[in-house]
């Protein structure tokens, strides 16, 4: 029986790549919220139904970014203990986050008290971080087989695995090595 168990010590360096991946989350939220609010002049505000006029300040931002990508790291992170397919699911997990996220502003959007201006720059700001996170940490998550194969080296140095070298003869019994 073939189990593959996490290593004791995490991957240092993908530890440091993953939060890397977050912190340029956080500041690509920052970049496009200074660039649409205090350069482009953009009111970044919404309103839901009857509830007061809400503005977006950049302490919110990065805050709520910061949020949603450790929750993707966290969510990566039990995917790749608990599945093979864990870069897969995650991409298709993260990608359905960023359609709902970007979902959000367009529902404010038939509001009267929300500009669309203010829809166009929460949009973008979503894709932005979307586009710097999701691919960055894709690439940095394990790949499947990657996993299967430091199992078998890790219960059996020379790389092979003897439940697979088993040699059966036409008859179906073990084959005699020679």
């Amino acid at each position: 029986m073939l189990t593959i168990t996490a290593p004791a010590v995490p991957d240092i360096r993908q530890a440091r790549a993953r939060a890397l991946c977050v912190a340029g989350g956080a500041l690509a939220a920052a970049v496009a919220w200074t660039v649409e609010v205090p350069l482009l002049g953009i009111d970044l505000n919404f309103r839901y139904g009857t509830s007061p006029t809400q503005i977006v300040a950049v302490g919110q931002v990065i805050g709520a970014s910061l949020a949603a990508l450790l929750l993707g790291w966290l969510l990566l992170a039990v995917l790749e203990q608990h599945t093979p397919h864990a870069r897969t699911l995650w991409t298709s997990l993260a990608l359905a986050g960023l359609a709902a996220s970007v979902a959000l502003p367009l529902t404010v959007a038939t509001t009267v008290a929300t500009t669309a201006s203010a829809v166009a720059g929460l949009v973008v700001m979503h894709l932005t971080i979307g586009a710097a996170v999701i691919q960055l940490t894709r690439s940095h998550a394990k790949h499947s087989s990657s996993q299967f194969d430091e199992a078998i080296t890790k219960r059996n140095p020379s790389g092979s695995c003897p439940a697979l070298d088993r040699r059966i003869d036409a008859r179906g019994h073990p084959a005699t090595r020679a």
